[in-house]
């Protein structure tokens, strides 16, 4: 068998596990609450908190969707054109024009270029969350921030498109396989590398301190068989007043994190349900299940591009004879942002469900659906969300399910249980 033959059936074992593990780990029979239960919480909510988070999104909204647009629009233009490939041998003439300069300093200016095309439209997101009080960094902190994310990005970057292209150059027949080994290998590293090493570049994190919510927190963890190295308290009011917990990373580097915010702003109780939603993703290891999904992914995605090399179409549109040119870089990028904006919706769907069954655990953990519908009014509240946001832009990009739904949902599993 040819290795274009060993690509197509590389790919289909790929994509026949990753359909496996989203229909077999993801929770397809939860429905959302009824419309008129959603209908029902919606008018419990207070007027001038729905107008305020109404306006709020409205206000962001213009920005969000033309950095879509024009990002989608640049990596286009950039990848089905000449320009890109032009682009590629500028940034690498400098340092001699050799494939090493133009996979290093071609990609990253491709990047960059795609990056701050869209800049204007993060300084108008910025804007935004200023003047309605979400965000406390100020400029000067916000733009430390976005300089951390680009070095952040380079590095990765780089490390990526060296491996990659020196792998083209060594295996021109077998790079696909090589390269799909390597992304997905790359996708695990990060899960395991981002908590321990990149979260701290942004926040400083703390053990919570000794006290009844840290030991309700992590008698709560110990009763629901999850084991967790610590509870952390993240310093988020230093850029923002939205409140949030998150679980990140799995086996020896998993930890709860819960925003100082969200200590200031809620109860204990709310706090406990919070943190018990969070559980549930650690329970049902969401974290493994979405970094094999990742890593199932971009593998398959190496060999899709591989397969997309020898399209003479495509390159011809491109300006590039080969996928193995650095110069071809920015197909490859266009591709690839085509295919995330396409995706979106699918991704957002089986977060969905993932966050819905989180829900339903938080309640049967505690016990206490009440402090659960509190919770997603507190939420709700103080980070601006629209409670029942238009349906088009739901389906698209909502990770979660909507603050009515989710009010909803306790309202049932309260009548179920009698509590």
């Amino acid at each position: 068998m040819s290795p274009r033959g060993w690509a197509v059936l590389t790919l289909a074992v790929l994509v026949t596990a990753g359909l496996l593990t989203v229909a077999l780990l993801i929770p397809w029979n939860r429905p959302p609450a009824p419309r008129a239960d959603q209908l029902a919480a919606l008018r419990d909510l207070p007027v001038d908190q729905v107008e305020r988070a109404r306006e709020f999104r409205a206000a962001l909204r213009p920005g969000g969707w033309a950095a879509l647009a024009v990002g989608l629009l640049v990596a286009l233009l950039l990848g089905l054109t000449p320009l890109g490939a032009r682009l590629v041998e500028l940034a690498g003439r400098p340092f001699g024009g050799h494939w090493t300069a133009e996979a290093l300093a071609g990609g990253l200016a491709v990047v960059l270029v795609a990056d701050l095309v869209t800049l204007p439209f993060a300084a108008w997101r910025q804007a935004v969350l200023t003047r309605y009080g979400m965000s406390t960094n100020g400029w000067g902190g916000w733009t430390v921030d976005l300089l951390k994310s680009y070095a952040l990005s380079a590095v990765v970057g780089a490390v990526a498109l060296l491996g990659f292209y020196t792998v083209l150059r060594l295996a021109p027949r077998w790079w696909w396989a090589f390269g799909a080994a390597g992304a997905a290998g790359l996708v695990l590293l990060l899960s395991f590398a981002l908590p321990v090493l990149v979260e701290p570049v942004f926040n400083r994190f703390a053990p919570m301190e000794p006290g009844p919510l840290r030991t309700e927190v992590m008698d709560l963890a110990a009763r629901d068989g999850v084991p967790v190295r610590d509870v952390l308290v993240a310093d988020a009011s230093r850029r923002t007043r939205s409140v949030n917990a998150y679980v990140s990373g799995f086996g020896p580097t998993r930890r709860i994190v819960v925003y100082d915010t969200l200590l200031r702003e809620a109860t204990p109780q709310e706090v406990t349900s919070v943190v018990a939603h969070e559980l549930s993703h650690a329970k049902h290891r969401d974290v493994l299940v979405g970094t094999a999904t990742g890593a199932l992914g971009a593998a398959a995605a190496v060999i899709v591009l591989y397969l997309l090399g020898s399209a003479g179409g495509l390159l011809r549109l491109a300006g590039v004879d080969s996928i193995r040119d650095p110069r071809a870089f920015p197909l490859l990028l266009a591709l690839v942002t085509l295919v995330g904006v396409v995706s979106t919706p699918v991704q957002a769907m089986l977060s969905r469900r993932v966050e819905a069954r989180a829900d339903a655990h938080a309640m049967a953990l505690t016990g206490d659906p009440a402090t659960f519908e509190a919770m997603q009014r507190r939420l709700a509240g103080a980070n601006l969300a629209d409670p029942d946001p238009p349906r088009w832009e739901y389906l698209y990009s909502a990770s979660h399910p909507s603050t009515v739904e989710r009010m909803a949902a306790a309202r049932a599993h309260a009548r179920e249980t009698g509590r």
